[in-house]
């Protein structure tokens, strides 16, 4: 890995509010209950700043997400993306491709807000957990309630109006012994696009319920019994994680970038116009060693400048260098590329670090899984 490699940008985060009208026992956010929100003119000077960097090639996505995206007015999308298109024509001597995206738990989905998704073409991300009772034990409502029924409502008027989204579930120890269940519910709502987090120890989230070999066994066992049942089904559900697990492995990985270690392949920017880049869960975080993973203002700064700064080159030479752990100690190098920074961090107290809870869970099991298949099918073992 060059030390010096930056770019280009794959992916913008930007934190709309940092509120969520829930309350999840798992998240990493800190500051869930400020009902702060971006200014709309913030909105200018991220995108001047991009615009005007050496960062961007022909496309790239914004999401926004970290916190509850829906929980501030339509109106504001509705001026940001008009701002957006408008200073990628004015400002961008190579106009590119801006896909919008946002991520939500769901539950404040109404027509108004399916007519926007519709009218500027946004990709849409649903939080929802599988069963009504697994996802109900963790993603409840300031008051303690269950919020499943709620999170469907929304899913049903997004297919009412033929909007395609895909679903984020997080895996708890709760959701191991119901592979099968979890197949069927996803098969009989016909929720066909589905990528598996893991409840893992990050951010001002301490602990995790995977913890001990009885769980990494039962999560293998999940693992496996899902990925034969999509299999039994010609693969009518796609999960992000086997699809690109099979992806690295029929195909390779581009070792010259990879947006979780690779400056500016991914920039965060919160409420504030603060940004960080590296893995987004960084951005909120406060840190006794850092201070925090804030490298300017986009007020201030322009994105490419922060690279001269100690604090870049300190934190980027510590990540840099437990790339290089990975792939010097690590046989799973080259579907993984050298794993998440912040999980490192998170879990192991170090950048300059190598195994996670959170990389033996989301790359070593499923590689071992998909590629003891792919054997199989051409008669390998």
């Amino acid at each position: 890995m060059q030390k010096n490699k930056i770019g280009s940008v794959e992916l913008v985060v930007i934190q709309p509010t940092p509120f969520c009208n829930l309350d999840c026992d798992y998240c990493y956010l800190p500051n869930r209950q400020s009902q702060a929100q971006m200014s709309l003119d913030l909105i200018e000077p991220i995108f001047k700043n991009l615009f005007a960097s050496q960062l961007i090639e022909q496309e790239f996505t914004v999401v926004w997400h970290a916190g509850e995206p829906l929980s501030i007015p339509i109106s504001f999308y509705n001026a940001a993306f008009q701002t957006i298109n408008q200073l990628n024509q004015d400002c961008n001597q190579n106009r590119c491709t801006i896909h919008q995206a946002i991520q939500t738990n769901g539950t404040l989905i109404n027509q108004a807000w399916c007519d926007l998704f519709k009218s500027s073409q946004v990709q849409i991300g649903i939080s929802l957990d599988g069963l009504d009772f697994i996802h109900d034990a963790h993603r409840k409502t300031r008051k303690g309630l269950g919020t499943h029924a709620s999170t469907m409502r929304g899913i049903s008027l997004l297919k009412a109006n033929n909007i395609d989204f895909h679903v984020i579930t997080v895996l708890t120890q709760d959701s191991l012994d119901y592979p099968e269940e979890m197949f069927n519910f996803f098969m009989e709502h016909d929720i066909r696009n589905i990528g598996f987090n893991i409840d893992e120890k990050i951010g001002c989230h301490h602990s995790s319920s995977f913890k001990g070999l009885d769980i990494e066994k039962r999560y293998y066992y999940f693992i496996k019994h899902f990925y034969e049942l999509i299999k039994n089904e010609n693969w009518y559900l796609k999960i992000r994680e086997f699809e690109g697990i099979r992806n690295k492995i029929c195909y390779g990985i581009n070792h010259e970038l990879n947006g979780q270690f690779t400056p500016f392949t991914i920039i965060s920017v919160d409420y504030e116009g603060n940004f960080s880049t590296f893995s987004p869960e960084l951005l909120s975080m406060k840190d006794v060693l850092y201070g925090d993973f804030i490298f300017g203002n986009v007020k201030d700064d322009r994105f490419e400048s922060v690279c001269a700064t100690d604090k870049f080159q300190i934190i980027n030479q510590a990540i840099q260098d437990g790339v290089d752990l990975c792939q010097h100690t690590c046989p799973y190098f080259s579907v993984c590329g050298g794993g998440s920074p912040a999980n490192k961090y998170f879990e192991n107290g170090l950048f300059n670090s190598t195994e996670t809870m959170y990389c033996r869970y989301t790359t070593k099991i499923l590689t071992d899984i998909i590629l003891g298949d792919i054997e199989t099918t051409l008669g390998l073992n």
